[in-house]
């Protein structure tokens, strides 16, 4: 090895010492097969390590992960991965042994999560920015004997588990990367969705789910080199989605916090919330059109976690390549894709991958002819072992496949399709999503379907409002469509389509949809905003030189349209009326483009109050004036 290539390796970050080029690159225990195997079939590696494997071999010196705390080579991220290992193994860790790891956004998070699959044991990605008591809840549920993390959060009480911290393991002694070739019904990860009894459930994705999953990803063919966006929360599988579809093809994972807090860390640091040169996107629908300005360089765009309108999936297809992906965690990240590649429609949910399998099925699980409707179930060797430590709840979602027999199983996904003619899978919406309005029953996804059919309508959303008799409707316009007239218009369409209870009696148009931490669409905070009353121009009751500032009125004005409520006043705080990331990240572009000046994000983010954000406005105009004006004594002589 020459020491370049121990230099480039190691040299990650500040302070952190070059040794992180592996003597070797990934081997298999004893008695597996070499390292250059294509799968885990007779001790292979398996396929994730196999990909991890070659792109160590074929461009070592090529990005893999790059964050806010520094770069991993993919030679480091090995050399990382097995210091890790070693570290874990040490703690008696191996087969089915939980370990947490609560390491945010940091490149830390890759290493030590690869590093638990390559002793077979169970990995439990946590997010530092949800509430200690969750955490703790997860930990104990999923019986965590080590947890891996920077810091443990204020409150966080880890009882008799192990801690690990990255630091310590950065100082133990490097050596080759050994993977163990696990049971494939063994746990690869717990994932923990929220469940309808007010607890987080913990579901069980099997290795044999993982290495389904893995191989079909290496099927999609996206070009090595570049970086792929990662800006999901790292306790949900959305984050193994983006880490593992980068490392599969030899990309670099950039991660990267589009939460306030990492807005906010962002500005403080004087930089763009998301990482330049971006060659592949990943982003749930809502947040890409938040922050869809930041990806002009992405050849691919994929959206997931929501369903697509079809004007945004116009906007963003235009000129490279999409991808509409679904799935839900019980079946191992994603089930289904459409591709702009092949041709598919990408307002659909697509296909299933390889290795899955899709049945849109009646009440009595019978298939239902293509063009109708009917729930879909999947199967395949995908499909989790359930619910941990919830045999009722597991029995009542994953039944035997009556199409395959043999001991396999489907899942019960709750969601409501149509199979095109072609084989293309419609989403309709979820069966639980069903509300009764004057005793009718009504799909909130068919009214936002409907909605978003329109080519001025770039996403809706749909929910009852409070008194239980109405629903309430908010739709973004397209860019380029003209917002004024649009709700009527979007009520006419209803009309015309949905039976009178179904037809929203409010419909407004805002600049986004309430999001939730996970990107999909907060119905209770969209049915507070709807409640609301729209505020309606009038008269300025005040006297002369009294009230707010031309520069704070257009400010309160632009603040009341996102945030869809009143604005009491210019010392009103942003985020006390309900702002967040997204929010300020529309609030912001909406005041650049009215005003033409070139107001930063991090001004809103110091000083969220409209008085402090107009003085801003009104400094940079006297700056742009000044340089206008230009120096008193360059007036030429005679002029």
């Amino acid at each position: 090895m020459t020491d370049r290539l121990a230099e480039s390796a190691g040299a990650t970050a500040p302070r952190v010492p070059a040794d992180d080029t592996p003597p070797g690159a990934v081997r298999a225990e004893p008695g597996s097969a070499g390292p250059g195997s294509a799968g885990p079939a007779d001790g292979a590696l398996p396929p994730l390590f196999a990909r991890l494997e070659r792109w160590t071999r074929e461009q070592p010196n090529e990005t893999a992960v790059k964050a806010f705390d520094g770069t991993l080579t993919y030679a480091a991220l090995t050399a990382r991965t097995a210091r890790y290992a070693t570290a874990l193994a040490s703690a008696g860790v191996g087969p089915e042994t939980s370990v947490g790891l609560l390491l945010g956004r940091s490149r830390e998070s890759v290493p030590a999560l690869l590093a638990v699959w390559s002793l077979g044991a169970t990995a439990v990605p946590l997010d530092p920015g949800h509430p200690v008591e969750r955490l703790g809840r997860v930990l104990r549920d999923a019986g965590a004997a080590v947890l891996v993390a920077t810091e443990v959060p204020t409150g966080l009480e880890p009882g008799g588990i192990t801690l690990l911290a990255p630091a310590d393991v950065r100082r133990s002694a490097p050596g080759a990367l050994a993977v163990s070739v696990p049971a494939p019904d063994s746990c690869s990860y717990l994932i923990y969705t929220s469940g309808t009894t007010g607890r987080p459930k913990g579901v069980e994705v099997t290795y044999r789910g993982l290495d389904t999953f893995v191989e079909a990803l290496a099927g999609l063919g996206l070009p090595p080199g570049g970086l792929g966006l990662n800006a999901v929360s790292p306790a949900f599988d959305g984050w193994l989605w983006c880490t593992l579809l980068y490392l599969t093809h030899g990309q670099g994972v950039a991660l990267a916090d589009l939460s306030l807090d990492g807005l906010r860390q962002a500005a403080a640091e004087g930089r763009e919330p998301l990482p330049a040169g971006l060659r592949t996107v990943s982003l749930t629908p809502s947040l890409l059109a938040a922050h869809g300005a930041g990806i002009d360089s992405a050849e691919v765009v994929v959206v997931a976690g929501e369903a697509c309108p079809a004007a945004l999936a116009e906007r963003f297809g235009r000129g490279r390549r999409l991808l509409n992906v679904y799935g839900p965690t019980e079946v191992t990240i994603a089930a289904t894709w459409a591709d702009s590649r092949r041709g598919d429609d990408v307002t659909t949910i697509g296909r299933p991958l390889p290795g899955y399998r899709a049945y849109v099925l009646d009440e009595e699980l019978r298939p239902v002819p293509a063009g109708a409707e009917g729930e879909l179930y999947l199967g395949g060797p995908a499909v989790a072992r359930g619910y941990r430590g919830r045999p009722g709840l597991t029995a009542s979602r994953f039944l035997p496949d009556p199409f395959q027999g043999g001991g396999t199983r489907m899942y019960r996904t709750g969601d409501v399709v149509v199979r095109r003619p072609g084989g293309e899978l419609e989403y309709r919406g979820r069966r639980d999503d069903q509300v009764k309005i004057r005793g009718h029953r009504i799909e909130l996804g068919e009214v936002e379907r409907i909605a978003a059919e329109l080519p001025e309508v770039v996403a809706a959303a749909c929910c009852p409002l409070a008194a239980g008799q109405t629903l309430g409707l908010a739709v973004v316009a397209a860019p380029g469509a003209e917002p004024a007239g649009l709700a009527a218009l979007v009520v006419e369409r209803c009309r015309k389509q949905l039976p009178a209870a179904a037809v929203p009696s409010t419909v407004r148009v805002l600049d986004r949809i309430p999001t939730l931490s996970t990107g999909k669409a907060d119905r209770e905070a969209l049915a507070k905003a709807l409640a609301a009353p729209e505020e309606q121009p009038g008269p300025e009751a005040v006297a002369p030189g009294a009230g707010p500032t031309t520069s704070e009125r257009v400010v309160m004005a632009v603040w009341a349209d996102v945030l869809t409520t009143e604005i009491p006043g210019p010392d009103a705080d942003f985020f006390d009326l309900g702002g967040h990331s997204l929010a300020a990240a529309r609030a912001v572009s909406e005041l650049r483009r009215i005003t033409g000046l070139r107001v930063g994000l991090g001004a809103l983010l110091a000083l969220p109050t409209a008085a402090h954000f107009a003085a801003e406005l009104d400094r940079l105009s006297a700056e742009r004036e000044a340089q206008a004006a230009g120096p008193a004594g360059d007036t030429p002589e005679g002029a």
